[in-house]
């Protein structure tokens, strides 16, 4: 099963645009974590993220799209990066958010991903090519 592991570093909902990491013994680390990920067998999708001050939220509850550039006022919280491993339990998914180096500042939330079997049988002619999309 597929769980997707979000970093979430405090402070980056207010990082300036093209802010990036600035410890090489950091992202050594990093990269070497990724690696035991991928030699592991388990990676199935690394990236990180720009700060929100260079994206944008689009919006629907007006009933039509709303789009607000970043930074977002509102946000506590923000994604720096994320990870896609496929694993065996959530155990052992939270077992390799444990292994990451990461900063005082930073969280990862594990969440599991919907596969298409976990959606009511009623729907599942609706994704029948639900995978095929996602190129596995």
């Amino acid at each position: 099963m597929r769980f997707m592991m979000l970093m979430i570093p405090a402070g980056y909902e207010s990082a300036a645009p093209g802010t990036m990491p600035d410890d090489t013994e950091q992202v050594d680390a990093m990269m070497a974590y990724n690696r035991s990920l991928q030699e592991a067998g388990v990676l199935v999708a690394c990236d990180g993220l720009h700060p929100p001050s260079m994206g944008a939220r689009v919006r629907f509850d007006t009933g039509r799209p709303v789009v607000t550039d970043g930074p977002f006022a509102e946000a506590k919280e923000v994604l720096g990066g994320y990870w896609v491993i496929n694993v065996a339990s959530r155990d052992e998914a939270i077992e390799w958010a444990k292994r990451c180096p990461g900063a005082v500042n930073e969280t990862i939330e594990v969440r599991q991903v919907m596969e298409t079997d976990d959606f009511p049988q009623e729907m599942q002619t609706s994704l029948a090519d639900f995978e095929a999309m996602q190129n596995r």
